[in-house]
């Protein structure tokens, strides 16, 4: 299988040292593919497009593909895309991972140390930096231009990361849909991945937790949400 590479590719590929990614790598350089499925039921990674895009951020084409799972229905799969140029590849990759402390710093310095889809303060420690327009989309941007880039909890990245990845813009590749989305601009968006959607997200932390468990009791964990939409309705016809 590793005969189909060039040396420079197989070079670039055996370079990644961070866990996730490598695990990714020496699977589908062994297998010649990977599945959601795989990564979930083998290397228990229960959110299979994180580890994918681990892979990409380090300048590594990966395809999307679907194929057949265990039980018929159709699941997520990844090769190794076109590989030619590794050597911009290599540089790409290096950039970014130079860039990136000083980039997250800047952004700190000036939009403070909070996430931009839930809006709390944050151990600055926790907060990821992002694109706001997917790297898959958009390519590289210009790291000076800080309106190009967010911070995330881990959690909000990984919410943003599957959707993005189950976007039907994921193969239509349009950088203008995405800047229009709630996951590139929460606090100006026109659609939710392409739906007519809106969020508002509700933290508790402290004593409001008091006031969330008391609204699970209430409502049912399966009806939170309807239920303070109700209240919010009742409240606005007033």
């Amino acid at each position: 299988m590793n005969s189909e590479y060039s040396h420079e590719f197989l070079t670039l590929l055996n370079s990644v040292e961070a866990k996730r990614p490598r695990t990714v790598i020496q699977h589908i350089l062994k297998h010649g593919f990977i599945t959601s499925q795989e990564l979930k039921d083998t290397y228990g990674y229960h959110h299979p497009p994180r580890a994918v895009r681990d892979v990409r951020e380090l300048g590594i084409p990966l395809v999307t593909y679907r194929i057949e799972g265990d039980d018929g229905r159709k699941i997520a799969a990844y090769k190794f895309g076109d590989y030619n140029g590794t050597k911009n590849l290599l540089s790409k990759s290096a950039g970014r991972t130079t860039l990136s402390k000083a980039l997250k710093q800047a952004l700190i310095a000036k939009y403070g140390a909070k996430c931009f889809v839930y809006l709390e303060p944050m151990d600055e420690k926790l907060l990821q930096v992002d694109h706001r327009v997917p790297y898959e989309i958009a390519g590289e941007l210009d790291k000076q231009n800080l309106e190009l880039y967010m911070l995330l909890s881990p959690s909000a990245n990984r919410a943003k990361s599957w959707t993005c990845e189950h976007c039907e813009n994921w193969e239509k590749k349009s950088p203008e849909f995405c800047a229009a989305c709630f996951w590139a601009y929460p606090e100006n968006y026109e659609h939710i991945a392409g739906r007519r959607e809106r969020i508002i997200s509700v933290i508790f932390t402290g004593d409001e937790i008091d006031d969330y468990n008391r609204l699970i009791e209430i409502s049912g964990r399966d009806n939170a949400q309807q239920f303070i939409k109700s209240i919010i309705h009742e409240h606005l016809k007033q």
